[in-house]
């Protein structure tokens, strides 16, 4: 469904499992991205409501994981370490479109955001597959369906934007962007690391 082309080794889980306090702050640290990424997209289109609707929900869902991971976080003793960079988003940032036509621009983010949400998604459900903790494996397993609709949610939006057959394309391009970039990952305690 994802359309992504190449799986994260279910090996990845033991690298996480050896660090969760690493994993969960990185993990909070995605979800206040993805609240700022949907609230970016309102402010540059505003015009577009039913967007603007759309993503006041995605911010407000966003922030609500934040706190859901942040209270596991506290839960288990641990603390939530400072904001890391993401070497993989920044790697597909480089990917989209910019400077050019303004409606490109727009469809370009919107897949560049689906993109990643369904990579968190495919991550989730490896570790909901994997975990061995039964709260972290149902916690990620809940998620995973959260990132499947947003997914959906962002690759919808493109095709209503754009013309199909342009956005199917450029779609296509950056699902072979990303198989290339994600082979030099899934070697560290982060959601996309």
């Amino acid at each position: 469904m994802l359309g992504l082309k190449l799986k994260t080794d279910p090996r990845w889980v033991n690298i996480v499992e050896n660090d969760i306090s690493e994993i969960l702050s990185d993990h909070a640290w995605c979800e206040q991205k993805a609240a700022t990424n949907a609230i970016s997209l309102i402010t540059l289109n505003p015009e577009k409501t039913d967007l603007v609707d759309a993503m006041l929900e995605l911010a407000d869902e966003e922030l609500e994981h934040f706190k859901m991971v942040h209270e596991i976080i506290k839960k288990r003793g641990l603390e939530l370490g400072r904001e890391r960079k993401d070497d993989y988003v920044n790697r597909l940032y480089k990917f989209c479109e910019k400077g050019g036509d303004r409606l490109d621009c727009f469809i370009d983010r919107l897949l560049f955001s689906a993109l990643i949400e369904a990579r968190s998604c495919e991550r989730f459900k490896v570790l909901s597959e994997n975990f061995k903790d039964p709260e972290l494996a149902e916690f990620y397993r809940k998620l995973m369906i959260s990132e499947a609709n947003h997914y959906t949610m962002f690759l919808g939006f493109a095709k209503q934007y754009g013309d199909i057959e342009k956005v199917t394309q450029r779609w296509n391009e950056w699902l072979v962007f990303e198989e290339q970039i994600i082979q030099s990952y899934g070697q560290k305690a982060s959601i996309h690391g």
